[in-house]
Formats: C-alpha cells, structure tokens, sequence
C-alpha cells in the first residue's frame, strides 16, 4: 500500500544556483551534498520543504536541464496573506511568473514561475476540500 509521497527529483544543470533557488523561494534546509562522491547517477543534494504534516523531500541532481516548458508543475501551499512576500521573492531571483490560469472564486490564489531549468512550480493559497466544495456549487 502505498503510503504517501518519498521525494521529489529535479535535474538541474547547476547544484549552486538550485539550491539558492529552493532557499530563497521555500525556505529549503540542505540536508545533504553529495559533493564529488556519488552514490547515484551524478553529484546532488537533499532538502526539506515545509512542516507540518511532514516536511517534503527535495532531491536535486546534476545534469541536463529541461529542453522545453509546460504546464507539468508542482505546487506547494501557502498563506493567502503571505502571498505578496512569495511574488517578491520569486522577482528577486529573477524569474518568470506566469499568468495564473482563469479562476473561480473560492479556490485560492496560484503563482506559478518555472526555475532555470524548466521545471514549473505553483505556490497556491487553497486546499483540495476548499476546491472541491466550491466546485461542487457549480458556476
């Protein structure tokens, strides 16, 4: 059975730049660096997001970044009222916000931004039983 999520891996063309990335963004605690010893396919570093139920682990490896963007994303949960701190941070670094997508009211405010390597990632204000019940009330 399975019984929640392990970690998440992303393949980064540099460690460094990462890692200030995921500090700076989400507050990430460096748990591990591989340095020129490998255990795995190539150099990386461990992190943990969050708190609490659980902080997330975040895996980051060296190698080629994403050829191209999409919409394939993850997203973390923050406060509404923290929201305005997060776009902020994002621009501090940098990088590209995009537009949130359509949205009815009731189910959260989103900021998505990809990193430098093409993966996207979603800061949303909501929980899935918010979006639901409002969901379930129709337009």
């Amino acid at each position: 059975m399975v019984q929640g999520l392990s970690h998440m891996t992303f393949i980064v063309g540099d460690l460094d730049r990462m890692e200030t990335f995921l500090t700076t963004i989400f507050d990430a605690k460096k748990v591990y660096d591989s340095g020129d010893e490998t255990f795995s396919l190539s150099r990386e570093r461990f992190f943990l997001i969050g708190e609490g139920e659980g902080p997330v682990w975040v895996a980051t490896m060296e190698g080629e970044s994403l050829p191209t963007r999409s919409y394939n994303h993850i997203a973390f949960r923050i406060d509404d009222a923290e929201f305005d701190e997060y776009v902020e941070r994002i621009r501090t670094l940098g990088l590209d916000i995009r537009q949130s997508r359509a949205r009815v009211e009731g189910e959260g405010r989103s900021i998505y931004f990809h990193d430098y390597d093409n993966h996207m990632f979603e800061l949303h204000t909501g929980t899935l039983e918010e979006r639901l019940k409002r969901y379930a009330r129709g337009r």
